[in-house]
């Protein structure tokens, strides 16, 4: 069965735990990569989403999907895209909705369930190409997932998938995150979202009532009062049952790999679901002792990163 427990990853010596190897990269990794083609398209909602193109003539697409808080100009994003150039694919990443440059024309924002969008960037991106991969980091591996078992084989261009540090139990992890010495990451992720609903009230003051944001002390909180209900859901429970992507698994029919750290610190262990992971003959999942979240740097400055290698590894293998 594709369960890997004993990854060939290692760290370095430096990166000694779990957080380390989570914001050393974010805050310090800096990427080369050739400046991309921004295109703007139309959602069938009448709102927009930014697109980054990475050409050069090939007849296969990696779409990347990024994490909560993200966008296409994170170390991560643009260091598997230069990778993935390198292996001879185009390239292409995006913006979830609010996410970009500028604020969207609707009041909605962007979640981990949010497939809707996806698939109007696979649509739009897929019209010159052959095969059609996905990849996604963290809430973007959520909804690659989600996007995947909804879908099933309704598109023959997708031909396998990889995601990275997902979530697979949205209300678990989330906890998980609020929590101990993790707090610093969501109070991170609290303040950049406040601000959002701060700047699309003065548009949109009916659908978002800042006076909730006094009682907003965790992420739960921000999903219980705007990312659920803005989203159609009633609160966060609902919110995280429907869109987490460990129920989508069984129905995904292309080979994908789920690569998720032990030592993540957003993880909870419903995110490592080794008995689900031996009867699933078409998900990979490989649960390395090292890692962190988005991180899995080389033992060096010189070893690009693990999950670069793997991800151009597993999608490349057999073709």
């Amino acid at each position: 069965m594709p369960l890997t427990t004993e990854s060939s990853y290692q760290r370095s010596k430096l990166l000694f735990s779990g957080h380390l190897e989570t914001i050393y990269p974010a805050l310090f990794r800096k990427v080369e990569i050739q400046k991309p083609v921004r295109e703007r398209i139309e959602t069938p909602d009448e709102d927009f989403l930014d697109l980054d193109w990475f050409r050069s003539g090939s007849r296969r697409l990696v779409i990347i999907s990024h994490g909560l808080e993200g966008n296409s100009t994170r170390p991560y994003m643009l260091g598997m895209a230069r990778k993935f150039i390198l292996a001879g694919f185009d390239v292409l990443t995006w913006n979830f909705r609010g996410c970009g440059e500028e604020l969207n024309r609707k009041a909605i924002f962007y979640h981990s369930g949010a497939t809707y969008d996806l698939e109007t960037v696979v649509n739009h991106g897929q019209k010159n190409y052959q095969e059609i991969y996905l990849l996604g980091f963290s809430l973007g591996a959520n909804l690659t997932l989600k996007y995947l078992g909804e879908k099933k084989s309704s598109n023959s261009k997708l031909k396998k998938a990889v995601t990275i540090s997902v979530p697979l139990d949205l209300a678990s992890s989330c906890k998980k995150i609020s929590t101990g010495e993790n707090i610093i990451y969501s109070k991170r992720f609290l303040t950049t979202l406040k601000a959002k609903v701060v700047a699309k009230s003065l548009i949109f003051p009916q659908e978002l009532n800042l006076k909730m944001l006094q009682k907003t002390k965790t992420l739960r909180d921000f999903d219980d009062f705007y990312t659920g209900p803005l989203h159609g859901f009633q609160d966060a429970a609902e919110y995280y049952e429907i869109n987490s992507s460990l129920q989508f698994l069984d129905r995904i029919e292309i080979p994908t790999l789920v690569l998720n750290a032990r030592n993540d610190p957003f993880l909870s262990t419903a995110c490592f679901p080794t008995k689900l992971a031996k009867s699933l003959d078409l998900i990979h999942f490989e649960f390395p002792k090292h890692g962190g979240h988005v991180g899995f740097s080389g033992p060096s400055r010189e070893k690009s990163y693990y999950s670069e290698q793997r991800a151009v590894e597993f999608i490349t293998h057999d073709l």
